[in-house]
C-alpha cells in the first residue's frame, strides 16, 4: 500500500485548489485530519496577521476538548479562545475569548490593562468539573473560573500560585516554596489529586482534594528534594526522582504521567505517589538514567524529542512529539516499565522515521510544525500545531489496526 492517498475533499469540504496528501491508514491507524481552526495557509506556512481575530491565532500552545467545549490556548496572543459545542467548519470564529479585552487586541497583560484579566503566554487549558482553568505561565499563575465563561473579556474567580490578580513574579517574589510557581505549563485532576507540572521549578506539585483554594501549600512535592530547591535533574543527571522540564500531565485515579520534554521521555509512577518518589516507568528512553535526544538515536517509534504534550484516554496514549513534528499513538498503555513497545501508530509523518517539519514541504491538513499540545477524547484527538499557528482536530474513522 502506498502511504498516501490523494484526494480533493476531506468530509466533503474542499481542501483547496490543489490536491492534498493524506496518511494512509497503515501507519495513521485510522486517524484523519477533520477540521482547522486557526491560520489558513494553502500552499505556504501559516503567519499569524498583524492583528488577531477570533479565528486567527499565534503559536497555540494548549488545547482542550471534550462534548460541549473546545479551548485553546493562544499562547502568542496572550489570550484564550472558546468554542461552545464542537465546532463545524474549518477556520470557524471562537464564541469566547479571555485575556484580552475583544478579538482583534493582543499583548501581554490584555496589552497593558493589567493582570486581572490578562494572561502571558497562556498553556495548559481545561474543563474541570464544570470550570475552567488555564495555567497563564509566564504569569505564574493558575486561573480558575467557577464556570466556563459565555461572554469575553471576563476576569478569572480564583488566582493560584500569586497573593492576589495583579502580583505575577516568579515564586511570588520570594523563594520557591510548595505555594509558589515558576512557568506552570500543564495540570491534571486525576483521582482526586490535582497535579501541576510547575516547570520553571522542575518539578510537579500535588494536592489532595482536587483543585486547591488560593494560597494553600502543595502535599506533594515530586522531582525535588525539598520545597525550596528547583535545580535541573535535583542537580545531577537524569535519574527516576528527577525532572529537566517537567511539562504535561495526564494519567487515571491510580497511574501518573508527566511528560518530561527537558529529558526526552515520560515519566509514570503506579500508584500515584504520596511524597517524593522515583518513577516506576519510563517511555523514550532505555532507561531513567538516560536523556539521549532522538534522532541522535534510533529511528523508531520509541524515542522522542522535546515531548511537550501526553494525553491518556480509555487506554489509549498520545504523545506530542513536539521537536520530530509528529504525534506518536498506542492503542494501549504499554506494559513494560523500562523503554516501552514502540508505538502503534504516528500522525504527520510517512513512517517512523521520519520528522521533517511538515514533512519538509508545504503545510498540508496532516502536517504539523512543533505541535506543543495535545487533547484526547475518545476519538477526537485535538493538537495545538504551535508551528503552523493553528490547532487540528483528528478523528478515528477505522477500526484499531
Amino acid at each position: 500500500m502506498s502511504r498516501y492517498t490523494v484526494r480533493r475533499t476531506i468530509d466533503g469540504r474542499p481542501a483547496g485548489p490543489a490536491p492534498v496528501a493524506v496518511l494512509a491508514d497503515d501507519v495513521s491507524g485510522g486517524w484523519q485530519p477533520h477540521l482547522w481552526l486557526g491560520a489558513p495557509a494553502p500552499g505556504g506556512l501559516a503567519l499569524p496577521p498583524a492583528a488577531p481575530s477570533m479565528a486567527w491565532m499565534y503559536s497555540p500552545r494548549g488545547v482542550f476538548v471534550d462534548d460541549d467545549h473546545v479551548v485553546v490556548a493562544d499562547s502568542g496572543n496572550h489570550r484564550v479562545l472558546i468554542w461552545h459545542g464542537m465546532p463545524t467548519a474549518d477556520e470557524q470564529p471562537a464564541d469566547v475569548v479571555l485575556g484580552q479585552r475583544d478579538g482583534v487586541t493582543e499583548g501581554r497583560a490584555a496589552g497593558g490593562r493589567g493582570p486581572e484579566r490578562g494572561m502571558n503566554l497562556p498553556t495548559g487549558v481545561a474543563v474541570i468539573d464544570g470550570r475552567l482553568v488555564v495555567a497563564d505561565a509566564w504569569h505564574h499563575r493558575i486561573l480558575v473560573w467557577d464556570t466556563v465563561p459565555q461572554r469575553s473579556d471576563v476576569a478569572p474567580d480564583h488566582v493560584l500560585g500569586q497573593p492576589d490578580a495583579v502580583s505575577v513574579e516568579p515564586n511570588a517574589g520570594g523563594p520557591c516554596s510548595a505555594a509558589t510557581l515558576y512557568w506552570p505549563f500543564g495540570f491534571a485532576l486525576l483521582g482526586g489529586r490535582f497535579w501541576v507540572a510547575d516547570t520553571g521549578n522542575r518539578r510537579v506539585l500535588g494536592w489532595h482534594g482536587g483543585i486547591p483554594d488560593p494560597g494553600r501549600a502543595a502535599d506533594i512535592v515530586l522531582g525535588q528534594p525539598d520545597p525550596a530547591a528547583r535545580d535541573e535533574n535535583r542537580g545531577g543527571a537524569a535519574g527516576p526522582a528527577s525532572f529537566r522540564w517537567p511539562h504535561a500531565i495526564t494519567g487515571t485515579p491510580d497511574l501518573l504521567l508527566v511528560a518530561d520534554a527537558g529529558d526526552h521521555r515520560v515519566l509514570g509512577f503506579s500508584p500515584h505517589p504520596h511524597a517524593d518518589e522515583p518513577a516506576n516507568s519510563v517511555l523514550g528512553q532505555q532507561d531513567f538514567f538516560s536523556s539521549q535526544e532522538w534522532p541522535y538515536g534510533p529511528h523508531t517509534g520509541d524515542r522522542f524529542r522535546f515531548p511537550y504534550a501526553a494525553a491518556l484516554d480509555g487506554g489509549r496514549l498520545a504523545v506530542a512529539d513536539t521537536a520530530n513534528n509528529r504525534v506518536l499513538l498506542w492503542d494501549e498503555l504499554p506494559a513494560e516499565p523500562v523503554g516501552g513497545r514502540p508505538a502503534d501508530h504516528v500522525l504527520a509523518q510517512p513512517d517512523f522515521g521520519s520528522n521533517g517539519e511538515n514533512r519538509w514541504a508545504l503545510v498540508g491538513r496532516d502536517t504539523l510544525c512543533w505541535p506543543y499540545g495535545l487533547s484526547l477524547h475518545g476519538d477526537l484527538l485535538a493538537v495545538a500545531d504551535s508551528g503552523n499557528n493553528r490547532v487540528m482536530l483528528w478523528r478515528r474513522t477505522g477500526e484499531r489496526a
